[in-house]
């Protein structure tokens, strides 16, 4: 049985993540706003992981920060206040984060620690200036942390297109608007929770002990191909 922290698994991919380590016999840690509605092997802290005081935890061999926005504006719209709370968000949480349980990640044989990027990072995108740049800085931390890091702790992040969930549901809101979206996307389809937590839980199993510093693109093909 390994340890496990999983930052925003409440829902969403977090809950996917979770659920998945769970039943695989691992202990999860999960810090949350919200108290997850479903059941798992692990302790519940809940907290805003981006203001409150993180709980000390003795063991951990693995970190998922899942904690994402999605700020989607034309750049005349865009205000510093929208680029600060994008950095807060996803970057200067997951900052804080791996700060705060470097020690205990230490500890472990190998520890490893799956962040969240976007496609949007290596393929221009309009309306995305702020969550692209939020997000081009955490792939910048990824791969810092990687090599400093090396050999006792792995760092890799997942670069997805929209997922289906609560987050996306703004954009993803009809039938119609999923319709085009999917085919936008090569595989004809547009991923789902469950895709993203078996990478994410790839990505912390000894499976992937040969990767490190890597941005992994989950896209169905939508910036990967021409198409």
């Amino acid at each position: 049985m390994k340890n496990y922290l999983v930052i925003g698994g409440s829902k969403g991919v977090g809950e996917q993540i979770v659920k998945e380590l769970s039943e695989k016999g691992n202990f999860c840690h999960v810090i949350s706003r919200s108290e997850p509605s479903y059941s798992f092997n692990g302790n519940w802290y809940e907290l805003d992981a981006l203001s409150g005081e993180l709980p000390t935890i003795e063991f951990l061999d693995g970190l998922v920060y899942c904690l994402g926005s999605i700020n989607l504006k034309p750049f005349n719209r865009l205000s510093l206040e929208d680029f600060n709370t994008d950095l807060n968000v996803n970057f200067f949480g997951a900052l804080k984060v791996f700060q705060h349980y470097l020690p205990t990640l230490k500890k472990s044989e190998q520890a490893s620690v799956v962040m969240f990027s976007t496609v949007a990072v290596q393929s221009g995108m309009p309306y995305h200036a702020s969550i692209a740049a939020a997000k081009g800085a955490v792939e910048g931390l990824v791969k810092s942390l990687a090599a400093e890091f090396a050999p006792k702790i792995r760092v890799n992040a997942i670069a997805p297109s929209i997922i289906d969930t609560t987050l996306a549901s703004g954009i993803l809101r009809s039938d119609q608007i999923k319709e085009n979206m999917i085919a936008k996307h090569p595989l004809k389809r547009i991923l789902n929770p469950i895709d993203v937590s078996k990478t994410t839980c790839f990505l912390l199993s000894s499976d992937s002990n040969g990767i490190t510093g890597q941005i992994i693109v989950q896209d169905n093909g939508l910036v990967s191909l021409s198409y």
